[in-house]
């Protein structure tokens, strides 16, 4: 029997007889992408529709902590809704809405509610603090503000209130603020009493009537699957976040060749803990189970490893999406023998290295024979290399896998020159995964993305002669704290804020669990130095989201700088390893 008879998903690029396809061209670190799996001009929209057409009355997405569950049909309603209430309020193509919430039912209506009148979905981290957020609001002119009504101990309703305190005396049916000029309307995703100026969203989904619905089929219909379809803001190393501005096709197809590459189909049930606000969630989740209709399980809004682990034995989930340090937790959980997590068999662990004793345990006791390692970026949509399904345990640990569909890879040295097999450079990327551009930034843009089209990724790698690629290092200062991108120069200007304070320098230290934490170094006014740390962690938790502010504080005499005046990080990150600093 042939291989493609045995296999649905038998594109060359996942079976073993790609060797040769897959391998550098020649003695140089460049690679190319199978091509025999036709990439899909289509619209987010078309792939919903496409799901319905084909699997309409199955089950689309459950939500755990609920116990609601949606079919294909059910969804696309809900999407609709929301597109009609959209139209509603004025929104139309191209505009920005953004939402600002854990993962929620609203979430998935909102990401296809958008997408079916060509909105932009703007992601915004549900982490953010005041000025974070007010930065994202503006740099994209968001017109609507989706948005959940407070998340643990962060009172987003609080935190809009102190940017535009005119949502309690609104002039007419829409806001007008003053630090938030763009923004004409606010949604609370509950039935509680919301602000004069908001709308519940029960409310919000009243505006749209049967005109506007009507519309929504044309209106899909005129789209173009290059249109720009959503936005997600990435850390880079001038500290303001940039917002990378991702197509449908980009989305669409990196969201095919990923679940192809998992061998999901509409027998697979996907847990999601990672969060819907990130590529991560929105694309290699959600859109991986749209492409092939496949079940999304959604544990809870945010990540909680027991949650995670009865939704797994609850739904029988047979795929698990996590970052090592979500897998840790899962491993480490003092009940995890409870659950039965027999019915797993694939995933995705990405976000940062992965320890080779976290893969074991997780095919070993998760059952999780098949799951693959990923490596890419926001700005790709967001992967460039995979493993397989099959791959040696060492070989998953070691490397990331090898080049997805329709995308090149060269690995290049600082005047830009490919570098021969088994030598270290910076990772470039190109293909129909690379983002449009960062929103409104061509500077930043053409710093990124050069005129023969390579995304600089700043990340350093080797490939072997094979195309497996081995990510070695940052080329840029970026920290990946569990998946989360940080600049440091952003958390640097902080502190550096703080009246005691006279200079700082945040550096990413190795982390068993979340693969780095972030670590600062400070230079004291004088000798403030009694309850200085407490005070210093206080002032960065006003200003900073939580998974950036720094773990550990150091204090330095002075800070080692090279003859241009930059400080030199790798002096210390070295002293803080060699416990050459004093901690406070």
């Amino acid at each position: 029997m042939a291989l493609s008879d045995r296999n649905p998903f038998s594109s060359t690029w996942v079976r073993r007889d790609a060797d040769d396809a897959l391998k550098p061209q020649g003695r140089l670190s460049y690679v190319a992408g199978a091509t025999d799996e036709a990439l899909k001009f289509m619209t987010v929209s078309q792939l919903l529709d496409r799901a319905c057409e084909r699997h309409g009355g199955g089950t689309a997405a459950i939500f755990a902590a609920s116990g609601r569950s949606l079919s294909w049909y059910d969804l696309r309603d809900r999407s609709d809704d929301v597109a009609a209430a959209l139209l509603a309020l004025g929104v139309k193509r191209g505009d920005r809405v953004g939402i600002w919430a854990p993962n929620r039912e609203e979430w998935l209506a909102t990401q296809f509610g958008t997408a079916r009148i060509g909105a932009i979905l703007v992601n915004i981290n549900p982490a953010y603090q005041i000025s974070e957020l007010e930065y994202a609001l503006n740099k994209v002119a968001c017109r609507a503000l989706i948005m959940a009504r407070a998340l643990k101990s962060s009172d987003y309703v609080e935190t809009v209130r102190k940017l535009a305190p005119e949502i309690d005396k609104p002039e007419g049916s829409s806001l007008k603020s003053a630090r938030l000029p763009h923004l004409r309307h606010t949604v609370m995703l509950d039935d509680a009493p919301a602000p004069a100026g908001a709308l519940r969203f029960l409310d919000f989904l009243r505006q749209g009537g049967p005109g506007h619905r009507n519309r929504l089929a044309g209106l899909a219909a005129e789209l173009d699957p290059d249109d720009a379809i959503n936005i997600q803001f990435t850390s880079g190393t001038t500290g303001a976040p940039k917002g990378a501005t991702l197509t449908h096709f980009n989305i669409v197809n990196n969201a095919r060749y990923c679940a192809k590459a998992l061998n999901l189909s509409a027998k697979d049930r996907l847990c999601i803990p990672v969060p819907l606000y990130h590529c991560f969630g929105m694309v290699l989740g959600v859109l991986c189970c749209v492409a092939v209709g496949a079940t999304m399980v959604f544990p809870g809004e945010s990540f909680d490893a027991e949650a995670t682990l009865r939704a797994i034995d609850r739904y029988r989930c047979t795929a698990l999406h996590g970052v090592p340090a979500m897998f840790i937790a899962e491993l480490e959980h003092p009940d995890f023998a409870r659950f039965d997590m027999s019915s797993l068999r694939t995933g995705i662990m990405a976000g940062a290295p992965c320890p080779i004793e976290i893969m074991r345990r997780a095919i070993d006791e998760m059952n999780m024979r098949e799951v693959t390692i990923g490596y890419g970026m926001t700005e790709t949509s967001p992967i460039s290399f995979q493993s397989r399904t099959d791959e040696p345990i060492e070989r998953r640990v070691s490397t990331v896998g090898r080049i997805h569909p329709h995308v090149e890879v060269k690995i290049v040295d600082a005047a830009g020159r490919i570098v021969p097999v088994g030598v270290a450079g910076e990772l470039c990327t190109r293909g129909y995964s690379v983002m449009r551009g960062y929103w409104e930034d061509a500077e930043r843009t053409r710093e990124s993305i050069d005129a023969a089209g390579w995304m600089h990724t700043g990340d350093l790698g080797t490939m072997d002669s094979r195309g497996y690629l081995r990510v070695t290092g940052r080329l840029k200062e970026l920290i990946i704290r569990g998946g989360e991108n940080i600049a440091p120069a952003e958390i640097e200007y902080v502190v550096a804020e703080h009246e005691s304070i006279a200079e700082a320098s945040v550096v990413g230290i190795p982390d068993e669990r979340l693969g780095e934490v972030v670590a600062v170094v400070v230079r004291v006014q004088g000798d403030a130095c009694a309850g200085l740390k407490e005070r210093l962690v206080d002032f960065a938790r006003m200003r900073l989201a939580p998974f950036k502010v720094p773990s550990r504080w150091f204090i330095a005499d002075k800070l080692p700088i090279t003859p241009t005046g930059k400080v030199r990080k790798f002096e210390l990150r070295d002293a803080i390893l060699h416990d050459e600093l004093r901690e406070l």
